[in-house]
């Protein structure tokens, strides 16, 4: 079965600037969500649904990575994420520890499904539709988890917005020091990203929430608006400079530390369908 291959990559270098962006469209996903519910819950869910299916169909069909596209997708994936996380609590009444089980019983079969058909889940292989596709399906499960994981320990175990912001604070450092310590660096990234979403959330609802619920009382929908405007500006930034563009050295360190499989086998992030180089 062919599929499209593209020139280069299409998800931005892996620096500090991505992950200050993913942790605010994490953040705006949290609130943004919880104020259109208070607004109205078929408002909310037509943006939700509506906007992650656009966002998504855009970003699929475009050729290239460029920097407001592909953070458009990633804030519509939060948005979304958020509603399918929170859905089965609201709807089944199930705890959040058991939601945060199923998610992540998904996402380690989505990863081992495209382990086993592509050879490498780095984020630096992302040269084919095909392998994009396992991409995007990875970042929504991601969110789910997440958001799952930061209210159970919020809300399951009492934690509260303070407590759940020091433990994911740590957490995400945690495959920081493991891959200096040897961590293979694709699982070293996944781990970081699904602490992203628990740690931007908590930090989120702790600015928007009540001085009753343990917040600072800003309100969501303030809360929503003020990252929106950081969001906005990060990404022009990283549209006028492009900075957050993959590079070739990137990918070359990527396959020189080795995503290594089962076996232990280190694997060419290279895509076996050839690709020309830009």
């Amino acid at each position: 079965m062919t599929t499209r291959t593209f020139a280069a990559t299409k998800v931005p270098s892996v620096l500090a600037t991505f992950w200050v962006v993913k942790l605010l469209t994490t953040g705006i996903g949290e609130t943004g969500s919880d104020y259109l519910g208070t607004v109205s819950i078929p408002l909310a869910a037509a943006i939700g649904v509506g906007g992650f299916a656009v966002a998504l169909w855009t970003q699929l069909r475009a050729d290239r990575y460029h920097p407001v596209r592909y953070w458009t997708t990633v804030l519509a994936v939060a948005v979304f994420g958020t509603m399918i996380a929170d859905g089965p609590h609201v709807v089944l009444g199930t705890p959040y520890w058991v939601d945060s089980l199923v998610y992540l019983v998904l996402l380690g079969a989505v990863l081992a499904w495209w382990r086993r058909n592509e050879g490498t889940i780095s984020v630096h292989s992302i040269t084919t539709a095909r392998r994009e596709r396992f991409y995007w399906g990875v970042v929504l499960l991601t969110f789910g988890l997440g958001t799952a994981l930061g209210d159970a320990a919020a809300v399951d175990a009492g934690l509260g917005f303070v407590w759940s912001i020091l433990v994911f604070g740590v957490a995400i450092l945690v495959p920081w020091g493991l891959r200096r310590a040897g961590l293979n660096p694709t699982v070293a990234f996944w781990s970081a990203y699904v602490m992203t979403r628990p740690l931007g959330a908590s930090v989120a609802d702790w600015l928007g929430r009540g001085t009753r619920d343990g917040g600072v009382g800003w309100g969501t929908g303030p809360v929503t608006l003020a990252g929106l405007a950081l969001f906005a500006g990060l990404v022009t930034f990283l549209a006028l400079t492009h900075r957050d563009v993959d590079s070739a050295v990137d990918r070359a360190v990527d396959r020189e530390t080795g995503d290594a499989g089962a076996s232990g086998t280190p694997v060419d992030d290279t895509p076996r369908d050839a690709v020309p180089q830009r």
